[in-house]
């Protein structure tokens, strides 16, 4: 098998979307089958000494500027897809690279999936161009009619898609890495690093910090919090992105509100496991990868009961659920957690349990399969054609 990757992004960039596709790349080498990944440039790609990757100039992508729309090469690319010769291409953007490997499968008669990442629909209300929402639909629905298999995270994005008007879909879900997010930290060291009082109760936010995340919620949240409660708690936001400045501008200087910046591996994992809330009100995401990490790590969420983060959060179970935007629910559900210390070490345990039997093993040795089904149905198509020409 030789299968081409198109995404905008890609490792080293150090989103959900880019690890998610590092790994499963990974995965697929070590059953021995040969990748190519088509991707933005990266100012840190050369360091990675990623020979499998091309890459090609990029501009910033107006939703998510953090992500780089690419501009490639026609020549640059035909050529090296000629020499490669895949045999199954997997678009995982619809935009410009994702056309080039949509182009390509079309008149090379190469089968071809995609998987769908982010909701950027749900992120233009946000931005003021709701009015582009008809025609986003429009083209997704051209962009994905010749794709055999649409993989997406979570069955709450498969229900929105189909409503859309997408089909063949799967779910192609998310893990999380059990050997990095663990219960085991040092809760002071982690907190005096940071200038935080151990003994306060410790609320965490970790995430991108932009307007379709819901980071106003977050902060209307703390700051609603009775005032006892709220003077002997702490709030972590973690993150990077473009509220990042403006709410530091504007809450910085609180006593018991703390920025860390983007943090990832260890340091990422020790403030997971030493908070004592996971707080994740966005009602926007596909899957919600941090609230498995924070699970894995022993700590209690709470989160909206939207999107894919209300597919992971049983709740009263495995964690809570608040409806969206709501900050009176949300309210009471910390001041819940903050007073009932057994009820939220038992929703910490149960998250705990279910994070473990995330297994990314399971999960990409299903993807492959579903490859190798694409590749036997196009086979088949191909003889039954042949048969019927002659």
């Amino acid at each position: 098998m030789r299968v081409a990757l198109f995404t905008d992004t890609y490792l080293p960039d150090v989103n959900g979307v880019a690890k998610t596709l590092g790994r499963w790349v990974q995965f697929l080498q070590s059953r021995n089958v040969e990748c190519k990944v088509f991707a933005p440039l990266s100012s840190s790609a050369d360091d990675l000494g990623m020979s499998i990757v091309e890459r090609f100039y990029s501009i910033p992508f107006l939703l998510y500027p953090e992500c780089r729309m690419a501009i490639p090469n026609p020549i640059q690319l035909n050529k090296s897809l000629k020499a490669f010769a895949p045999n199954l291409i997997h678009v995982a953007t619809p935009f410009n690279l994702g056309i080039t490997g949509l182009h390509y499968a079309k008149k090379h008669h190469v089968p071809i999936v995609a998987s769908y990442h982010t909701h950027f629909d749900q992120y233009l209300s946000y931005y003021k161009l709701q009015w582009m929402e008809p025609m986003l639909w429009k083209y997704m629905l051209w962009f994905h009619q010749e794709c055999q298999k649409i993989y997406v995270p979570s069955q709450s994005t498969l229900l929105h898609l189909q409503d859309k008007g997408l089909k063949r879909m799967e779910i192609w879900s998310r893990g999380v890495e059990e050997s990095l997010f663990r219960p085991i930290v040092n809760r002071p060291h982690v907190w005096r690093q940071y200038g935080i009082n151990p003994d306060r109760f410790i609320i965490l936010y970790v995430g991108r910090l932009a307007p379709e995340k819901s980071v106003d919620v977050l902060l209307q949240t703390f700051l609603a919090l009775s005032d006892t409660i709220r003077a002997n708690s702490h709030l972590v936001i973690t993150g990077d992105g473009p509220l990042y400045q403006p709410l530091l501008e504007n809450y910085g200087g609180a006593s018991n509100i703390t920025f860390t910046g983007f943090q990832q591996g260890r340091e990422l994992s020790r403030l997971y496991a030493a908070a004592d809330v996971f707080l994740f009100p966005s009602a926007s995401e596909t899957f919600g990868n941090v609230i498995l990490e924070a699970m894995a790590s022993g700590t209690a969420v709470i989160g909206a009961a939207a999107g894919g983060v209300k597919d992971l959060i049983h709740h009263n179970q495995n964690g809570l659920l608040c409806k969206p935007g709501n900050i009176a629910e949300f309210v009471n559900t910390v001041e819940l957690l903050y007073h009932n210390e057994g009820r939220r070490l038992e929703i910490a345990e149960a998250g705990r349990t279910y994070s473990m039997q995330q297994s990314w093993e399971q999960i990409f040795s299903r993807l492959y399969d579903s490859y190798l089904h694409v590749l036997s149905e196009s086979a088949g198509l191909a003889r039954e054609h042949e048969a019927a020409m002659k």
